[in-house]
């Protein structure tokens, strides 16, 4: 696989779950995967200034959205409505 075809099935995964957030794509050393250790699946948080805010514990007995939830109504001003 190539670093055009890993763009094109992100871009394809976006457009067809109309994913709300942005997603970004490892180069093809994986160096983030390599730095942020994913799998099997992880969840962070990273601030504005690209620190990491938050970092979970790998899963599946370590993932909790909950945490997420909890720091971003914490730390984030309440959405418009």
């Amino acid at each position: 696989m190539t670093l055009p075809q890993r763009v094109a099935i992100a871009n394809d995964f976006v457009k067809r779950s109309s994913f709300p957030i942005p997603l970004f794509v490892d180069d093809m050393d994986n160096a983030a995967d390599e730095i942020y250790a994913g799998w099997p699946e992880r969840l962070y948080i990273i601030a504005a200034d690209g620190a990491i805010a938050y970092k979970g514990e790998t899963g599946p007995f370590g993932y909790h959205p909950e945490e997420v939830d909890t720091w971003l109504r914490a730390n984030l001003p309440a959405a418009p409505l």
